[in-house]
């Protein structure tokens, strides 16, 4: 059996690519926003088990996804009205995978539950 995991993918939809190289960092909120791990993107604009890289096992409560998009709109020479975006979710299942992909452009984003 998999053990539960939080993974994301990020997809330019104004150019129709993944977004490679691209921050990404997962924090879980107690009292302040605590950051549980930090990565980037694959070639394939993916982070496949944030949760994983910290040692540490999905729980119940509410993370946040930080996607620093800044430098990736600056290195393809786009500007952007978003520099950060971050991403904010509830896990109210533990035993389940949490798969939150990010369809980005210069002037707007969306998210999702995927699988």
């Amino acid at each position: 059996m998999n053990t539960p995991h939080i993974s994301t993918h990020v997809l330019d939809t104004s150019r129709g690519v993944p977004v490679a190289n691209l921050p990404v960092s997962l924090y879980k909120i107690t009292n302040t926003w605590t950051l549980i791990s930090g990565s980037k993107t694959t070639s394939d604009g993916r982070c496949s088990n944030l949760l994983e890289l910290a040692g540490q096992s999905l729980t119940i409560g509410r993370y946040k996804l930080k996607f620093n998009v800044e430098n990736y709109f600056i290195a393809t020479e786009r500007s952007s009205l978003y520099p950060i975006i971050e991403v904010i979710f509830d896990i109210k299942n533990d035993d389940r995978n949490y798969h939150l992909p990010l369809l980005l452009n210069p002037f707007g984003y969306s998210t999702y539950r995927g699988t």
